[in-house]
């Protein structure tokens, strides 16, 4: 059970570093200047890439949670409130992952409006995100 958690949490903290880095590539996608085509385009590149390999990152992180979870029976029966909450943020999660690759679409059409402060902003949310899911796993409130 012990290799199943270790690597659960290196997956994890690999995936949050993709979610923490594309939303920085956005902002700067919101700040190129128009005409500046080269730049535009290699950082829709990066962004692609990056979501690309974001999304196999988190392919594991999920499977060996749910591993740990079903499997090993971590969280489950009475008095494990926090597993609820945890499985909570974890459905956030996914949903912003999600959000970054309708993001992505949209900057790939040139069809968002977001300004660079929004995403500035967009960017925070992982790391509210983080913060809650391991208060939960190691505190344990409820």
């Amino acid at each position: 059970m012990l290799w199943v958690k270790a690597f659960h949490i290196v997956f994890v903290a690999s995936w949050f570093a993709g979610l923490f880095y594309l939303p920085r590539i956005f902002v700067n996608l919101a700040m190129v200047a128009p005409g500046s085509v080269a730049e535009r385009e290699r950082l829709l590149l990066m962004a692609r890439k990056l979501l690309r390999f974001t999304t196999l990152l988190a392919v594991p992180a999920l499977a060996l949670g749910l591993w740990l979870w079903l499997g090993y029976g971590i969280g489950r029966g009475p008095g494990n409130g926090w597993m609820h909450a945890k499985l909570a943020v974890v459905a956030l999660v996914v949903g912003y992952h999600h959000a970054c690759g309708v993001l992505l679409r949209k900057l790939v059409a040139n069809t968002d409006q977001h300004s660079h402060r929004w995403f500035r902003v967009f960017n925070e949310v992982p790391v509210l995100l983080l913060v809650a899911a391991v208060v939960l796993v190691v505190v344990k409130p409820f």
